[in-house]
């Protein structure tokens, strides 16, 4: 990617009949801002991000605010898939491991922009062709995201796929959310459910173990609402090796059920109220354990460790080496589609 290709890069805004506002890039398919009302009607961004582009570029050690994540999200132990009796190399960039697409990713490309819109929506569609080797992932794979902004506060993703050969896939966005507003300090206080009886534990790398293990009774347990900070100072193995959470969460689904609720935030000064649904198998849960204060927030402030909280839908990490997990396998010529929602309320 030369300098002269970030001339066309933009900044789209989407905005719905009650005033909530979303803002998007093509760079990365970002999502940059989200802007919603309290219970007071005051509105306040609460997805964390950078104030220019600039910062995108540059930001240290990038956490990927509200990017898409891809072509394969979350990790892959050592960077390395067999498929089809080949052995395929990736770039190791997260330790030992390779994480969300490599060294330069779906969040580290150049999309194509449409404007999309309906009765009762605001959209955009970004479209985004990898090439065959690109960060040496098998085929040519054409990726399509579509935002959706619609009128009653729902934010939808709609993820598309297809390749010309056989590839593993793995899609998600990455926004943290700070529901007092972004840059307000930290997220300890929000209470969080998880529809999720079991979780995937990992090694001490965050590679999945291949156990799934049931949450009950543990740090992991958020079948019922609980606040972040119970346990996420636990001495529990997994809460030390994750820095605080840090895990994929098995949701709990019906054998009829694709699109169901995942989780959902609550944080009582502001009286926001965010549910996830998805029809994705798993959630990755982080708490912005590596935040460390030398980024700045769009506000002026700084985000700081735990200052804002991640629920991001997918397929589980290192799938293509799991067999007992779901399978992230796109067949050439066979189309992938995914969608997610965040719906944002008040209490």
């Amino acid at each position: 990617m030369s300098i002269e290709d970030f001339t066309s890069i933009k900044l789209y805004t989407l905005k719905n009949t009650q005033g909530t506002i979303v803002k998007v890039t093509n760079y990365g398919a970002i999502i940059t801002s989200i802007i919603t009302a309290d219970n007071q009607g005051e509105f306040t961004d609460i997805a964390l991000g950078h104030n220019s582009l600039d910062e995108y570029l540059t930001a240290v050690d990038k956490p990927y605010f509200g990017a898409i994540a891809g072509p394969f999200a979350n990790r892959i132990a050592k960077g390395k898939f067999t498929l089809n009796d080949k052995t395929y190399q990736l770039a190791i960039n997260n330790g030992e491991n390779h994480l969300h697409g490599g060294n330069i990713g779906l969040d580290k490309v150049i999309w194509s922009p449409t404007a999309i819109s309906g009765e009762e929506f605001s959209g955009l569609s970004l479209s985004y062709i990898a090439a065959d080797g690109e960060e040496n992932y098998p085929g040519n794979v054409a990726f399509t995201v579509e935002y959706k902004l619609w009128d009653n506060n729902d934010l939808e993703i709609y993820y598309q796929a297809s390749s010309d050969q056989d590839t593993y896939i793995n899609l998600t966005n990455h926004s943290y959310f700070n529901l007092k507003g972004e840059g307000q300090g930290d997220v300890l206080d929000h209470l969080v459910f998880i529809n999720a009886d079991h979780y995937t534990p990992t090694d001490s790398t965050a590679i999945p173990t291949g156990a799934i293990v049931e949450v009950a009774n543990g740090p992991f347990d958020f079948t019922k609402e609980k606040a972040i900070t119970t346990d996420i100072d636990s001495d529990h193995e997994q809460i030390k090796f994750g820095n605080g959470y840090d895990h994929n969460f098995v949701l709990n689904k019906n054998t009829d059920e694709k699109m169901s609720l995942a989780a959902s935030v609550y944080e009582s000064l502001s009286g926001r109220y965010l549910e996830v649904f998805t029809e994705e198998p798993g959630i990755q849960f982080y708490t912005a354990n590596y935040l460390d204060g030398r980024l700045a927030s769009k506000n002026g402030e700084t985000y700081i460790k735990r200052g804002g909280f991640c629920l991001e839908t997918q397929h589980f990490p290192d799938s293509p080496n799991q067999e007992n997990f779901p399978s992230t396998l796109l067949k050439a010529g066979e189309p992938f589609s995914s969608k997610t929602i965040y719906s944002f309320s008040v209490k």
